[in-house]
């Protein structure tokens, strides 16, 4: 407990508002898009369906399907190889919607 004479204790990094793996010193989950190919998980993290039901992925690195033809989902089968798919590693500008068509 503070006093008028002492300040209250400085709340660990953690507990700030704010604060993230660059302030704290923690680090989470990297993120990696191999091109052609998933994305590569690796790191701390919690992977979860779209109820939030968590999805134990049994390691600390793993693939995640890019193509959508993987017979493991969410995770990589290595099928993007035969199904031709293609994706860069390096992020795209998004178009503006204007310029969509609805065959995109």
């Amino acid at each position: 407990m503070s006093s008028p004479d002492q300040p209250a204790a400085t709340p660990p990094a953690t507990d700030r508002p704010g604060a993230d793996a660059r302030t704290t010193g923690q680090r989470g989950a990297t993120i990696t898009p191999y091109r052609d190919g998933p994305l590569i998980v690796r790191g701390d993290f919690t992977l979860l369906d779209q109820d939030g039901t968590e999805i134990d992925p049994g390691r600390e690195t793993v693939a995640l399907c890019r193509c959508g033809k993987s017979g493991l989902k969410p995770f990589c089968d290595g099928t993007h190889k035969t199904a031709g798919f293609h994706a860069g590693s390096a992020p795209t500008r998004p178009r503006p919607a204007a310029a969509m068509t609805r065959d995109d």
